[in-house]
């Protein structure tokens, strides 16, 4: 039995139009992924709504945007951000209680769990001066042509976040507290793990946002999020998941082309290492980026392509390091290795293992292809190749397959045809081969990374992706951009009409506080 108090949180309500409305109806169990022997641990409950109560929560936030001219779509940014910076203030007093449920649910390792906390934070600090930054530029009054205009961000309506289980609270904060800063109202579904480390934080938006602003539910996403969505009233959609479930998800909306979308999905990302690679000095990055909460990040390694001269060399320092790994309980010093939350994963992850040994590949480290409860222990995998369905699936556990290949039109080759398009790291000290393989994969995927993991930050750059990887774009700014509209407020420079203007709100606000600033562009 794990020497730690045991989470209790039974939360039978969901916040609509304002109001904490209390469920009656049928309650979800949490479970923890963690054990005590053979007996399951008990979390907390939370409710499994209905698509009745779904539609209530849609209703209070159209209600709250009022086609736009609702209380928080109407406020000027300055005052949004002031909300929003007090919010965030009554949030910090949370973190102890978010990052302990954060280890019971989903078993993230304790450092790992008060970065996301504090991440999560200082994304939304970081995104505030974005805005600002964005502000700054709607003072500003271009001319050309004869015509005097400005420029001014605009909400888009109501939007649906739902966000993933690995990173249940940055993930889905970097998407939904951006959309609410642009003066969108929102609605918002926790993940069905990860759900209960959201309850703490349901008082605050009650408190500190208007009613209708944010509305929380609980419960099956096909039960809730499905008639919101044929409704058409949704005008945004931020989804973190598994591409086929956002492919199912968008096709309920009957007005696509008045639908934005957000999605961060999976990842095939491969690491290549090529013959100059210095393993002495790259494993770190190769361990963190397959291992790193268990290979359970849509940015992590998920396979690596290594040249036939190093193989040999890479696979027994590679089975070494995931031999040594720490395997425990999240808040044990230095665990590396914790229990999966997902039901099933075990079994998923031991028919990968399986398929890839049937088909020629071998489990090459001590401690690889074998589980104890919800625990799946390091497996590296060699040789694998094509026929394997773990050359093609993301694996989203710590099984780490290892191609060999001699010609970089094989690395070119996967990435041609696989259905991901993330990331790729690539391991190497030749500028020539390695500018080569950038000039080939570049418009592959998302990003390159040169000697280091596959990663999201820094938050200023852009995260996004091809193919079944991703839809949009996400970072400090993009955020901000992807549930907004740029509005004109514009007309021919004369005199007349550069008193109006200067004088019209919701412009006057702006020009008030960061004093006329004039742009020409003649």
């Amino acid at each position: 039995m794990p020497v730690k108090k045991v989470p209790g949180v039974h939360f039978p309500y969901c916040l609509i139009g304002g109001e904490l409305v209390e469920w009656e109806g049928d309650m979800q169990t949490v479970n923890s992924p963690i054990s005590a022997g053979d007996e399951v641990i008990r979390l907390g409950s939370i409710p499994m709504v209905s698509a009745d109560l779904a539609m209530e929560a849609l209703h209070a936030a159209e209600t709250a945007y009022n086609n736009g001219i609702g209380e928080w779509p109407s406020l000027p940014a300055h005052r949004r951000i002031e909300v929003m910076l007090e919010f965030l203030e009554d949030m910090q007093t949370k973190r102890e209680e978010v990052v302990e449920l954060l280890m019971w649910e989903i078993a993230k390792p304790k450092p790992d769990a008060e970065k996301e906390f504090d991440r999560t934070i200082e994304y939304m600090r970081d995104t505030i001066r974005s805005l600002r930054t964005m502000e700054n530029q709607s003072c500003k009054a271009h001319t050309a042509g004869g015509v005097l205009a400005y420029v001014k961000w605009s909400p888009i309506g109501v939007v649906l976040c739902m966000g993933p289980y690995n990173y249940p609270l940055n993930e889905t904060f970097t998407t939904l507290l951006p959309a609410l800063l642009m003066g969108n109202t929102i609605i918002f579904k926790p993940p069905k793990y990860g759900v209960l480390l959201h309850t703490p934080l349901v008082e605050l938006f009650k408190k500190h946002f208007p009613p209708g602003v944010v509305n929380i539910i609980f419960g099956s996403g096909r039960t809730t999020s499905t008639p919101i969505l044929a409704s058409g009233k949704v005008k945004g959609l931020a989804f973190i998941g598994q591409s086929k479930a956002a492919a199912e998800l968008k096709k309920y909306h009957p007005k696509p082309h008045q639908f934005n979308t957000l999605l961060g999905l999976e990842a095939k990302n491969p690491a290549i290492v090529m013959p100059d690679a210095d393993l002495d000095e790259i494993m770190p990055e190769v361990i963190s980026g397959a291992f790193s909460f268990n290979g359970q990040r849509c940015t992590a390694l998920k396979i690596f392509l290594v040249h036939k001269s190093i193989s040999k060399q890479f696979l027994q320092r590679l089975s070494e390091k995931a031999d040594t790994l720490k395997i425990g309980l999240p808040w044990e010093d230095k665990v590396q290795i914790t229990a999966l939350p997902e039901d099933g994963k075990t079994d998923y992850l031991q028919s990968l293992v399986d398929d890839a040994v049937e088909k020629g590949a071998q489990v090459v480290n001590r401690v690889g292809g074998r589980s104890e409860g919800r625990y799946y222990f390091p497996t590296v995998l060699f040789p694998v190749n094509s026929n394997m369905r773990i050359y093609h699936e993301e694996q989203f556990g710590p099984v780490v397959p290892v191609v060999e290949y001699e010609d970089s039109s094989e690395v070119v080759d996967f990435l041609i045809h696989s259905h991901y398009g993330q990331q790729a790291s690539i391991f190497g000290n030749d500028p020539e081969q390695i500018g080569e393989l950038i000039n080939h994969i570049n418009n592959l995927v998302g990003r390159i990374n040169i000697n280091s993991q596959c990663q999201r930050g820094p938050d200023y750059l852009p995260f996004t992706g091809r193919k079944d990887s991703a839809q949009g774009t996400v970072s400090l700014n993009d955020a901000l951009e992807a549930f907004s509209l740029r509005v004109i407020l514009a007309g021919k420079l004369t005199d007349k009409n550069v008193e109006l203007i200067n004088n019209a709100a919701p412009f006057t606000n702006i020009l008030v506080a960061c004093g006329l600033q004039m742009e020409n562009h003649e």
